[in-house]
């Protein structure tokens, strides 16, 4: 992000002129900022174009337009525009849902003063107006990119966190020109006179090119260090006052942020792709259907007077040919998905397990649409303070003149994750030492008692912490954790550290009050190594030769980069050869990094290399990166809400990302990808059969089953099965996909969903179409009464056959279709004249039913067809058991014997096959409920930021704050 501003922003946003106190003679952008993905004019186009992107959607459409040409279309014109705008209906609607519950999380009623008609006014940040001189007081974010006038501080200083920024919780230090730092009353607000000549507005966070010209004075350069961003929060300083520069979209923060990326799942562009190589198919069948019809009309005459539908134009029947195939891709599965995935993101919402107590915040699905990504991702890129680590510290152990004191047996022995997670919750003022042995080596004199004092005594006063009071409370803020952890455990021992002036820090040591002078900041000690040793040196060259000789080829080597080396490694040049170092290496650590860095790691390998990527993060700086991955997890931490607000998911902690991919994703992945094979798999059973029937009925177009018993198939009949599958079926238990995480492999390498899997599917629904059509026609000589019943028996048979988790639910989905399916077919042979349609079924429950040859065919006939795959499943699961059926044997073992557990209460495994699983899974299985996790929501905001050539230098801060004089107010 640093860096000169280039004269490309520069010639895109022209420089502007900012008059004080008078009316501005350009026109700015106002103060309103949206976040939400779709607007009230966007919405239509950008979701029509998301949703035309989905080769189904695209394909309906035409098919819709099709069945508008007169005398084309045998199935109406309207059974395939209604179905595609009811699934375009309710997909709208869950958009809507999901953007307007995202856009109610990131929004928040703000308001801040401001100076008009000489009087400080509330007003909503929507109203603040470029050249407006605003007010913002301590814990207040700013409302817009802002030049300081003056402040509370000296000097015009003030500190401000910009987590919200760039993701950093140390307070940066700004300060005022020394021009405008007197400036502090009303009335002298309201005489100033001038204008800011400044660049346009850009995306440089940490550049600022202006001149501030004060009428009577000669101007003065305005940088960086002036300027004050909105989305920053003013730390340590009671208040300040500036000039707004930017306003809305204008802002820096607005300049860094990207509108949400329009992000489609891996399984939805396969799906894509099959469906486009299956309307090749179709097209194909429908080509030979039309060649047929014309060989057959030449050879049985033109006209043939009882087929209505009969055409001797060739276009016009491979148009009919096409609408009445089409239904070989489900329309159905586009809104069955969409209920699928919207069902399994609630499941994520409810999940007890990453619900967070102690801040009340639950995990959320922010989008339905990746929930099956989360079961492939390969490549995981983390931010790591307050991401990967919860940045807490706590002053638990020290060791004075050779004895150690606090002890904890616990860390003897090598924690896992779940031990963390149940650690009590932290406080700010947490300290976990306890050990009275210090305090009474001290009153008996103990011969270490000097050290002990003068150790707690350089804990107290060697820092940069900067006390606040509140009330009779003193809250500190540390340019650190690890430097308030040692200050606060020195207050719990008795030396309490109370206030700081220039020259001296005070603190009450033991009911005595100590003042301790500084030394002259020349006094340092300097520290200088050298090594000639030739046996270091050697043993270096041979490290460095090995290192060498594995990379380059998987190893499990770390890689670690600089942001300044980074910005070389990601050149055009050399980029190439950076990514095939880094993934022959077992993992990458990039330090001190711009927010567009992580964003291009990201998109390297995103690019490159053939494999789902996810990011997660807490701080705005991640932002880019979320957005850039596959999927993005954002985390509710220390640094604000703008991961959260930008992500695809939203946890509490990082710890619950474990089982957001091991148990949501791969179920989800599971779920979704059996649902669309099954969906595929029953249309393509029931609509070849219209492609055998069209070999016996002259390929005349005409459809083998009643008009509205093909249309209820996918809405009633087999709608059930789909659900079921997409929303409770699972192929372990969440223990198991837990203390298995190579089970995520399956997920993770696509085995359940791929291009062999897809067409396997298919080809096992020709066949089943081939036994479905031929056997009734030439056995038992009654295809079209009995067809159709042994269709929905056979498919619904088969969603028995896919289950692996049995519940209630199940049994409903596959027995009560077959039952619905009769009760139907009862009903409407029944319901003409009464009703005035279908009078051609009237009548022929009874036959059916009382049929022999129906009985005997409903046995035969779907035995027929799923013996294949009932043989198939037990093949494999005898001469080549994976380890999810190794797994599956186990849980249905334990299940047996009443078995809550896999292992027994010492933790040794039961058996043989357990103890090989065992070295597979964890060292430590999972806790079923976390009952407390480390807390994240810790009072922070530091006192002094660490970054290199600042404004004002860390000593220069130090030596200008004094807490025992009270602050400058403002009217």
């Amino acid at each position: 992000m640093s860096g000169a501003t280039s004269s490309a922003d520069l010639d895109e946003a022209p420089a502007r002129t900012i008059y004080l106190n008078q009316p501005q003679q350009s026109k700015f952008r106002d103060n309103w900022v949206s976040t939400a993905k779709y607007s009230v004019v966007t919405f239509l186009p950008r979701f029509l174009y998301e949703q035309i992107r989905k080769a189904a959607n695209a394909f309906f459409l035409f098919i819709a337009l099709l069945q508008q040409i007169p005398d084309v279309s045998p199935t109406g014109r309207y059974t395939t525009l209604v179905p595609l705008l009811f699934i375009l209906t309710v997909a709208g609607i869950k958009e809507i849902i999901e953007d307007y519950v995202s856009m109610i999380m990131g929004k928040a009623v703000l308001k801040t003063k401001f100076l008009r008609n000489g009087m400080w006014q509330n007003i909503m940040w929507k109203e603040v107006a470029v050249g407006d001189i605003v007010k913002v007081t301590n814990g207040q974010h700013l409302p817009a990119d802002m030049i300081i006038i003056s402040s509370s501080e000296p000097q015009a200083m003030c500190y401000i966190e910009t987590a919200n920024l760039d993701g950093e919780t140390n307070l940066k230090i700004r300060q005022g020109l020394s021009q405008t730092a007197s400036l502090q009353s009303r009335e002298e607000l309201m005489k100033v006179s001038g204008r800011i000549e400044c660049e346009g507005p850009n995306r440089h966070l940490y550049d600022f090119t202006g001149n501030l010209r004060l009428d009577g004075q000669s101007p003065v350069p305005v940088g960086p260090d002036q300027i004050l961003l909105r989305g920053a929060q003013l730390r340590n300083t009671q208040w300040v006052l500036g000039i707004v520069v930017y306003t809305g979209h204008d802002t820096k923060l607005m300049q860094n942020s990207t509108k949400a990326p329009l992000k489609r799942s891996n399984v939805e562009k396969v799906t894509n792709m099959q469906i486009l190589v299956l309307f090749c198919i179709l097209l194909v069948m429908a080509l030979v259907s039309s060649v047929g019809a014309l060989l057959w009309n030449r050879t049985h005459g033109e006209v043939v007077w009882y087929l209505e539908m009969l055409s001797v134009n060739f276009g016009y029947n491979l148009l009919t040919f096409i609408i009445l195939y089409n239904n070989l891709i489900p329309i159905s599965l586009l809104v069955t998905l969409e209920v699928v995935k919207f069902t399994q993101a609630l499941f994520i919402n409810w999940d007890i397990d990453m619900y967070y107590p102690e801040t009340d915040t639950p995990a959320m699905a922010r989008t339905s649409n990746l929930n099956e990504e989360l079961g492939q991702v390969k490549y995981l890129f983390s931010d790591k303070t307050g991401t990967l680590t919860c940045n807490i510290m706590n002053f638990k152990k020290c060791s004075i003149a050779g004895v150690t004191y606090g002890h904890f047996p616990e860390l003897e022995r090598e924690r896992s994750s779940e031990d963390f997670s149940q650690l009590p919750p932290s406080t700010s003022e947490s300290c976990e030492f306890d050990d009275p042995r210090l305090l009474q080596n001290i009153e008996n004199d103990h011969p270490t008692a000097v050290h002990i004092q003068e150790f707690l005594t350089l804990l107290a006063v060697c820092h940069t912490v900067v006390p606040e009071r509140q009330g009779n409370k003193i809250i500190y803020q540390a340019s650190s954790p690890d430097e308030g952890a040692l200050v606060k455990g020195a207050k719990k021992l008795g030396y309490v550290f109370t206030g700081r002036t220039p020259h001296s820090v005070i603190i009450d040591a033991v009911s005595s009050r100590c003042m301790w002078h500084r030394l002259p900041s020349s006094c340092r000690w300097h520290i200088s190594w050298k090594y000639d040793d030739p046996q270091t040196t050697s043993s270096l060259t041979q490290h460095c030769t090995n290192l060498g000789e594995s990379l380059g080829k998987e190893n499990d080597i770390a890689l670690i980069i600089d942001g300044h080396t980074l910005k070389y490694a990601l050149s055009f040049e050399v980029r190439q050869s950076f990514l095939d170092l880094a993934l022959s290496c077992k993992a990458v650590i990039c330090c001190r990094v711009s927010p567009l860095q992580k964003s291009e790691i990201v998109d390297m390998v995103k690019k490159h290399v053939n494999a789902i990527t996810l990011a997660i993060g807490d701080g705005a700086n991640d932002v880019g990166m979320i957005q850039t991955a596959h999927v993005g997890v954002g985390i509710s931490g220390n640094e604000g809400m703008q991961a959260t607000n930008c992500s695809d998911y939203a946890i509490a902690q990082f710890s619950y990302l474990e089982k957001l991919l091991l148990v949501h994703g791969a179920w989800s992945y599971n779920r979704v990808t059996k649902c669309i094979l099954y969906c595929f798999y029953k249309n393509v059973v029931l609509y070849i059969i219209e492609l055998w029937f069209a070999f016996v009925n002259g390929f005349s177009g005409q459809i083998l089953f009643e008009r509205w018993c093909i249309g209820l198939y996918n809405v009633i009949f087999t709608a059930l099965p789909p659900f079921t599958l997409g929303i409770f079926e699972r192929s372990c238990t969440q223990d198991s996909m837990l203390r298995f995480p190579q089970l995520y492999k399956i997920t993770q390498n696509a085995d359940g969903f791929n291009t062999r899997v897809f067409w396997g599917h298919c080809i096992n629904a020709l066949i089943h179409s081939i036994i479905l059509f031929w056997f009734p026609l030439k056995v038992l000589e009654c295809l079209f009464l009995f067809s159709l019943q042994y269709v929905v028996v056979t498919v619904c048979l088969k969603a028995g056959l896919e289950t692996t988790a049995w519940t209630r639910f199940s049994h409903l989905a596959v027995w009560g279709s077959m039952l619905l399916w009769l009760v139907f077919f009862g009903v409407y042979s029944a319901i003409w004249p009464t009703f005035p349609i279908a009078p051609d079924m009237l009548g022929q429950a009874g036959m059916v039913l009382r049929c022999g040859y129906f009985w005997f065919g409903l046995f035969l006939v779907p035995t027929a067809c799923l013996v294949k795959d009932v043989a198939w499943t037990a093949a494999k699961h005898t001469y080549h058991k994976t380890l999810l059926e190794q797994v599956q044997e186990l849980e249905t073992k334990t299940r047996e014997l009443g078995k809550a557990m896999l292992r027994d209460s010492n933790g040794k495994s039961v058996n043989e096959r357990d103890h090989l699983l065992k070295r597979l899974g964890r060292k430590t299985p999972p806790s079923l409920f976390r009952a407390h996790s480390v807390q994240q929501s810790v009072s922070h905001g530091y006192a002094f930021s660490q970054e290199e050539h600042g404004v004002v230098s860390q000593s220069q801060v130090v030596r200008s704050y004094d807490t025992t004089k009270r602050r400058a107010e403002i009217e």
